[in-house]
């Protein structure tokens, strides 16, 4: 299993909506200026979020982008998923198992492995809240802030 450049610009997307759409809406070029993701793309990943529920869009010159929730909300494995799709390592596990049933599912001594496997990202990626992410990207720039002297 790989995380696409959707994924993970999605991911940047959503960290970026949470962080700055605090009751405003946030502008897909706005967005794509801080993440560095091209505006076409960008729109693209946040139609399909929007379809999934975790954005909200007015249109307009006073439009933009917004959380349908709030990021403590909303987990990274939601976005992967609603980006992705089934986050299995190997098909025959997948949500669509019976259109890729393997001949040999049943006695497949692998399958154990596989859904292990899958059954770890899922707790991973369902326990990281948008929340956490702002929280770990603040501490992370105050112990790079804490190593500067300001001067006036």
């Amino acid at each position: 299993m790989t995380i696409s450049v959707k994924g993970k610009y999605g991911i940047k997307a959503m960290l970026d909506l949470a962080m700055y759409s605090y009751g405003e809406k946030v502008t897909v070029k706005s967005i794509a200026e801080r993440q560095n993701i091209p505006e076409k793309f960008l729109e693209q990943l946040l139609s399909t979020l929007r379809k999934a529920g975790l954005v909200k869009s007015i249109r307009g010159p006073l439009g933009g982008y917004s959380l349908s929730k709030q990021p403590e909300n909303i987990t990274v494995g939601d976005v992967l998923r609603a980006l992705e799709g089934d986050l299995a390592p190997v098909k025959c596990i997948g949500q669509n198992k019976g259109k890729n049933k393997c001949k040999r599912s049943e006695s497949c001594i692998t399958k154990y492995i596989w859904m292990k496997i899958k059954d770890g990202v899922n707790e991973v990626i369902d326990s990281i809240t948008l929340k956490d992410l702002i929280d770990a990207y603040e501490a992370y720039e105050k112990d790079i802030m804490d190593g500067y002297i300001y001067y006036i």
